[in-house]
């Protein structure tokens, strides 16, 4: 099974930009369908972004569209969310996902990193 691993997360102020990273092991990311995910305090999880290594497809919730680019390199087996333009509402705990279907990467995908925090002061 693939092992994943967030990275980049950090205490920003309204404006700046961060890229995360969801470094894979045990298995090449770009068999997987994959996304994030967040959860803010007091929140529900909420899918963000999703990402088909084999097509390029690229799906985003509507609070991150235009601000946020999900991509991914085969190479380092490593995914990425660059967003920009933050705000304090994309404060939260970010989570990578991955999923062998594409269709659960949205609603319910099988693996999980460990998530990295992400804070917006305004």
């Amino acid at each position: 099974q693939v092992q994943l691993v967030e990275s980049g997360g950090g205490l920003v102020q309204a404006g700046d930009s961060l890229r995360l990273s969801c470094a894979a092991s045990g298995r090449t990311l770009s068999t997987y369908a994959t996304g994030w995910f967040r959860q803010a305090p007091g929140k529900e999880r909420e899918f963000v972004a999703a990402f088909s290594w084999r097509s390029g497809t690229t799906v985003y919730v509507d609070s991150v569209k235009g601000r946020s680019t999900i991509s991914g390199d085969s190479t380092k087996n490593t995914m990425y969310l660059q967003m920009n333009s933050l705000k304090p509402e994309d404060t939260a705990v970010y989570y990578c996902a991955a999923d062998p279907m594409w269709l659960r990467i949205a609603k319910n995908p099988t693996y999980w990193g460990q998530g990295t925090q992400v804070t917006v002061s305004s």
